[in-house]
């Protein structure tokens, strides 16, 4: 059953007020001063994850590990040998392995599962000295967009108690929100990183396809997958994505392409004028709360005034994203998920009589309906008498949207939209209705239909003070242009409290 680490501080040991750090930057140059150091750091995110468990963002906390961990890198600091990302400390969503650690993708089919090795990105950060401090909830094997499919219970929106988060990545998104850690890794198939960094008010980035190997990523849908980072600042993505890329000869399908100093090249110069493309349908449908149209629209405005060129732009292929997108990862998720059988690792049903009946029961019993309802969908496309009619003609328009995004990227250096067409809504408003929830994903699955990358970055509050985000996408592998454009709107572009 779901479970929950306390920790208890007496009177004299509890820590003090946790600062509000907006960069690693700022950590680091406390801890260079003497004003703090891992170990009091660690105790007050400890301190704070106890405060604040009704969020439920955890499902494990860390907590003799990581202090263990950060005393380790405070003897480097002292003796000057630390990783560059010394002092950060960093929650895994529950889809990424970490050695002798459990993980089980939200769901009752993997209890009790231990990972005998470590993800290559969440190892090349270890690598740097961060301090990961707990593995994050999230919809049962990333699928959904609200974080209330998991099994170990809903997640709860720090701006509002009684709305989404967003998800899949929503446990991950809560706790940079709530400053239960300083930064998150989650995982984007449709923008399971992105729509809850918008919902959340924080920065998610969504990297290309291939730019971050998927070794050690539990599967949902591995020609979309992709490992990205949720942080307060653009900055501290960069450095986080810096770190991770790269070649990995355990995954054949990541980039061998050199990954650029993302940290070292934020500035954007100013007197350089670009050319951006904005969604028309974004402004325009009826769908699209007035408070982000709004917020979109003075978004553009600002652009223009500041000389760069922005237009609308109309992308025909836009209405079968959604479609393409559902087809393709639902049949991945069908083969991906054969492997949870109850006979190697995890949930076993007692109730089992023979070898068929220990399939049947064991899958029925520990995936949740959301996951048993796409594997099914998945396995219907990918029958026999249905496999050209869905699977095949929908890796035909998959490689039109992808043609179509690449042909604007040309002629625009970017692409900007809302990150959802709403705002957070409230938990259990949609859960009666799975076309509903899959809209939520409307602006965000080009970018990984088409393998690019994109970032959303916070845009301001809505009417009832709900945070509204901005995305912005560019052409794959130029995350570095992305990074550094972005950056530069969130210092230049006016985010007013509330519209």
């Amino acid at each position: 059953m779901p479970y929950r680490l306390c920790f208890c501080f007496s009177e004299d040991n509890f820590p003090p007020e946790l600062k509000d750090y907006q960069t690693l930057a700022a950590i680091q140059h406390d801890l260079k001063t003497g004003v703090s150091t891992c170990v009091e750091l660690v105790r007050l995110y400890l301190a704070r994850i106890e405060a604040e468990q009704h969020l439920n963002a955890f499902v494990e906390v860390y907590s003799s590990d990581s202090l263990q961990r950060a005393e380790e890198i405070d003897a480097k600091l002292t003796a000057g040998t630390a990783g560059r990302l010394a002092g950060l400390v960093l929650g895994i969503k529950d889809v990424l392995c970490y050695a002798a650690h459990g993980v089980q993708a939200g769901s009752k089919i993997l209890d009790n599962y231990k990972s005998p090795f470590t993800a290559t990105a969440v190892q090349r950060l270890l690598d740097e000295d961060a301090i990961i401090i707990g593995r994050q909830n999230c919809d049962e094997f990333a699928m959904g967009s609200s974080n209330e499919s998991s099994y170990f219970g809903v997640v709860r929106n720090a701006a509002d108690r009684a709305r989404v988060p967003g998800g899949s990545s929503g446990g991950s998104a809560v706790a940079v929100q709530a400053g239960l850690c300083h930064a998150s890794l989650g995982s984007d198939t449709g923008g399971s990183v992105r729509q809850p960094a918008a919902f959340c008010g924080v920065v998610g980035l969504k990297p290309s396809y291939g730019r971050v190997s998927r070794w050690g990523l539990i599967a949902y849908a591995s020609s979309f997958d992709c490992i990205g980072p949720i942080t307060k600042s653009v900055e501290d993505a960069a450095l986080l994505l810096e770190i991770m890329a790269g070649a990995d000869e355990f995954d054949s399908t990541v980039s061998t392409k050199q990954v650029p100093a993302y940290s070292k090249s934020r500035t954007w110069n100013e007197s350089q004028k670009v050319r951006i493309g904005y969604l028309r349908e974004s402004v325009e449908s009826e769908a699209v709360a007035p408070a982000i149209r709004q917020r979109t629209l003075e978004v553009i405005e600002q652009l223009r005034e500041q000389g760069h060129t922005v237009e609308p732009v109309e992308m025909p292929l836009l209405k079968y994203g959604l479609p393409t997108y559902y087809i393709l990862t639902t049949a991945e998720a069908s083969s991906n998920l054969a492997r949870f059988d109850g006979v190697r690792y995890g949930y076993r049903s007692q109730q089992a009589s023979d070898l068929e009946s220990l399939y049947k029961k064991s899958r029925t019993e520990g995936f949740g309906e959301e996951v048993r309802r796409r594997i099914l969908l998945g396995t219907f496309v990918l029958s026999a008498n249905y496999y050209d009619a869905y699977y095949t003609k929908a890796q035909r328009v998959r490689k039109l949207i992808r043609s179509e995004t690449e042909q604007l990227l040309t002629r625009y250096d970017f692409l900007i939209s809302p990150v959802t067409p709403t705002t957070a809504f409230k938990l259990g408003e949609k859960t009666d209705d799975s076309l509903q929830m899959y809209l939520a994903d409307i602006f965000t699955v080009g970018a990984n239909v088409a393998g690019t990358p994109a970032i959303a970055i916070p845009n301001g509050l809505d009417e009832n003070g709900l945070p509204i985000g901005l995305q912005v996408m560019t052409q794959a592998f130029e995350e570095e242009k992305l990074l550094s454009f972005s950056q530069y709107m969130s210092a230049t572009i006016a985010t007013p409290e509330k519209v």
